[in-house]
């Protein structure tokens, strides 16, 4: 049986055509100045006002939102968080960077500014062993669980290069998915590319984007980095030092240069923190070691990470696949 048309479609609405010339030789122009007037425009399509000082409270539910509604589509229920500085290079790139340095230097033995660089390129290539450890880590995290395709528990990190772009690569070398959390800044930048497509978020408020690190976070690795890793580490550890979040494992790779550059124990020494604060972080050498203590800390308290425990410790049986409507 074909449907009847319509019949209101044929009727011309009185507001669809402006008034006429006829009528008010001004119409036209006074509709123009009307409809060009800013307060005329759909709110959601006025930048202008998108962006006033009024609707701050609005793009930051926004800034939130986005993120976590992708997420949540995505299956994310627990996340690694990976921080590191983004200056450390893989190692063939650090040493064609000291060989270019070393060129320069042979032609200019007395300049301070490349001995400096040299020095520099010298410690960029010991350096890169962080890399390529960052790299396993995200390779172990990303087969945990019931392998690469189980997103309950996934990587994440800044979304960055260096130590951000190896962990991610790490999980895309055996075909995990993984999350980067990028900031908007005043210059170009670019996310690193192994991050998956769909997982990749750009934030305009820095405090949003922590938001995202620490809610869903069970362990937080810190390998060394600069002013944004210790923002990170320390923000974490203030949180959970003040109890406004659950204890969590924070593990910080390589242990001469977190030694060399915190004497932890000053802090204790001088008053400052009290000494189970000392308790809520660890020292390791190794991505492997990193990972053996993450999963050892959560099976000791019989806490969820990438399988439940059952109060007894024993692991419980996998889970059946729901079968799916007919």
């Amino acid at each position: 049986m074909k449907q009847k048309k319509n019949p209101l479609k044929k009727v011309e609405l009185p507001w669809e055509k402006p008034k006429p010339l006829s009528e008010d030789p001004q119409a036209v122009k006074l509709v123009q100045r009307i409809m060009e007037s800013p307060t005329y425009k759909i709110a959601e399509e006025d930048t202008e006002f998108l962006q006033g000082d009024d609707t701050r409270g609005v793009r930051l539910e926004l800034d939130y939102l986005k993120a976590e509604l992708a997420m949540r589509k995505a299956g994310v229920e627990r996340t690694i968080v990976v921080f590191g500085s983004a200056r450390v290079r893989e190692r063939k790139t650090a040493i064609e960077m000291l060989k270019k340095i070393q060129k320069k230097v042979e032609k200019d033995p007395g300049n301070d500014q490349l001995l400096r660089e040299l020095r520099l390129a010298e410690r960029r290539v010991e350096n890169s062993s962080y890399y390529d450890d960052a790299r396993r880590f995200g390779s172990l995290v990303a087969l945990a669980g019931e392998g690469p395709k189980d997103n309950r528990l996934i990587l994440m990190t800044g979304g960055g290069p260096g130590i951000m772009e190896a962990a991610n690569r790490g999980a895309y070398d055996v075909g995990a998915q993984s999350i980067g959390l990028n900031i908007h800044l005043p210059h170009e930048q670019f996310p690193n590319p192994y991050i998956s497509p769909e997982l990749c978020f750009q934030f305009h408020y820095f405090g949003i984007r922590k938001l995202h690190f620490f809610q869903r976070a069970h362990a937080l690795v810190a390998y060394p980095g600069g002013f944004g890793t210790f923002d990170e580490l320390f923000e974490i550890l203030t949180l959970m030092q003040t109890r406004k979040s659950p204890l969590m494992p924070v593990v910080l790779v390589g242990r001469k240069y977190w030694e060399r550059l915190l004497d932890f124990e000053i802090f204790l020494d001088e008053g400052m923190i009290a000494p189970e604060d000392l308790e809520i972080f660890t020292i390791v050498e190794s991505a492997e070691e990193a990972w053996e203590h993450i999963k050892q800390w959560h099976i000791d308290r019989k806490t969820t990470l990438y399988e439940l425990y059952q109060q007894d410790g024993k692991k419980p049986k996998k889970r059946k696949k729901k079968k799916k409507e007919k």
